[in-house]
């Protein structure tokens, strides 16, 4: 009898890391580290080697164990459906604040196209975010197909090509020896410290690099995970660094650090560099790729957290209320839900005194829900580690190391997310019009609300809650 052919399609290092790459890859995050000019070296390279590189080994060790599960199932097998509810609401509720500062940056790059002062005007902002994030709501209610197709092509043109060509230009004006307003020397990589409010844009830098864990998923598609993965995302790592530190160097280059908006500094640049070369003409043809990139961003991402809240909910960790699906099978309650959130948290923009304030906090916010997240992940695999037996099993990914290569890199992960996310408490010095007092009260009450619902929830659950001829395995 013959040998049945395997139908897996197996994907290249190279192609792993090129997905992962596109996945993480945002010009809305590139400002931050701007501000800092040569030295945003140092930043993305120590977050890199901190941070990036521990959540992808991490996340490794534990897809191959659990294949078919995300968050919610690493840490729920380690420390119970509670922890495993609380690990990937938090998840949740990061991606809709960070929904709100993309679109906040695709509402700075529309302004240019009609007055760059609108940038800065909050009510301008809160329309804008407030009538995309509802209109792609609105998209994914009929359903994966059309929104895939849609995020596909726009990503593409509206976040690679506007991308490459802004570290283009900043190369040829920088090779044709036009001024540059910061200092290219080796001495000028080490970042100058004046107090930890000097350093906190740097957590930019971190969110950058977040979802990584989102790779994993591609695991089982590899025909060697072991020596295939961590070679897939080492490459993935310095392609990322490299697009990164390019392109927060070429907005450097070119508009001076105190004219740095965190919300438009992009535009501000390639304002700078299309006006140079005489073509003033293409700024609103990359304005139009950019919001359209920006609005590909969220819609490929929207329903992938609410569909993680969905299969909670059906396991009985949510209220009925978080199961309903409408005819195309999307979690349109969880998407309502979504859109009230990012409504409510609209308001922010109308409490704080300038854009980028507001920019930054929920930037801020972003990063201390995510770590939160994150420090269950690094625990969770520590966990995993010493209660399976060491196995060297084909198709397992085996941590460098063994379990003391577990404890060093999950280790690492975890005190570098636990610092971030102290020092996310800290106001940087380059927004200054929010006192130190109501910014550490918004960020703090956030993070207790955020934690406290799920468990409050967990607590009040009920036997009925979960979904009737069901099984766990099916989401």
């Amino acid at each position: 009898m013959a040998k049945q052919k395997s139908t897996t399609h197996y994907m290249g290092v190279l192609t792993l890391a090129l997905v992962t790459v596109a996945a993480l890859f945002s010009l809305s995050g590139l400002t931050e580290n701007a501000v800092y000019g040569f030295s945003s070296i140092f930043f993305y390279a120590a977050a890199g080697i901190l941070f990036f590189i521990p959540i992808a080994l991490c996340s490794a060790f534990l897809a191959t164990r659990f294949p078919t599960g995300g968050v919610n199932v690493w840490v729920r097998e380690a420390f119970g459906k509670k922890w495993g509810l609380l690990a990937i609401w938090l998840q949740w509720i990061q991606s809709l604040t960070l929904y709100m500062t993309i679109l906040s940056f695709a509402a700075a790059t529309l302004a240019f196209a009609v007055d760059p002062s609108l940038a800065e005007n909050n009510l301008y902002v809160l329309a804008v975010i407030l009538i995309i994030f509802w209109g792609v709501t609105l998209i994914n209610f009929r359903g994966m197909k059309l929104s895939t197709k849609l995020s596909t092509y726009g990503v593409m043109l509206g976040t690679l090509f506007p991308g490459a060509l802004l570290i283009l230009l900043s190369l040829l004006w920088l090779f044709q020896g036009n001024p540059i307003e910061i200092n290219i020397s080796l001495d000028a990589i080490i970042p100058e410290f004046h107090g930890l409010n000097s350093l906190v844009l740097a957590i930019g830098g971190i969110v950058l690099y977040a979802g990584i864990e989102m790779s994993a998923a591609h695991i089982t598609r590899l025909r060697d995970p072991s020596s295939q993965y961590p070679r897939a995302i080492f490459l993935a790592a310095g392609i990322s660094l490299a697009a990164f530190i390019l392109g927060s160097l070429a907005i450097a280059m070119v508009v001076p650090e105190a004219e740095i908006s965190l919300v438009a500094g992009i535009m501000e640049a390639f304002t700078v560099l299309l006006s140079y070369y005489s073509f003033s003409w293409f700024i609103p043809v990359v304005l139009i790729l950019m919001v359209a990139g920006t609005i590909a961003g969220i819609n490929t991402w929207i329903a992938g957290p609410s569909r993680g809240i969905l299969k909670v909910a059906r396991q009985g960790s949510l209220p009925p209320i978080f199961q309903k699906v409408n005819k195309n099978d999307m979690p349109t309650t969880v998407l309502i839900i979504q859109g009230i959130v990012v409504t409510i948290l609209g308001a922010v923009f109308m409490l704080m005194p300038n854009v980028s304030d507001s920019f930054w906090i929920l930037t801020a916010m972003t990063a201390q829900f995510y770590l939160a997240m994150y420090l269950l992940l690094f625990a969770a695999t520590i966990y995993h580690a010493h209660k399976s037996p060491a196995t060297r099993k084909k198709g397992l990914f085996t941590m460098p190391g063994g379990k003391i290569g577990v404890w060093i890199v999950a280790g690492v992960g975890f005190i570098t997310s636990f610092a971030a996310i102290l020092l996310g408490f800290f106001p940087p010095s380059q927004e200054a019009a929010v006192s130190p007092e109501l910014y550490v009260g918004i960020l703090l009450s956030g993070l207790i609300v955020v934690i406290a619902i799920p468990l409050i929830i967990y607590h009040l659950r009920k036997p009925g809650w979960v979904a009737k001829g069901k099984v766990e395995g099916e989401y």
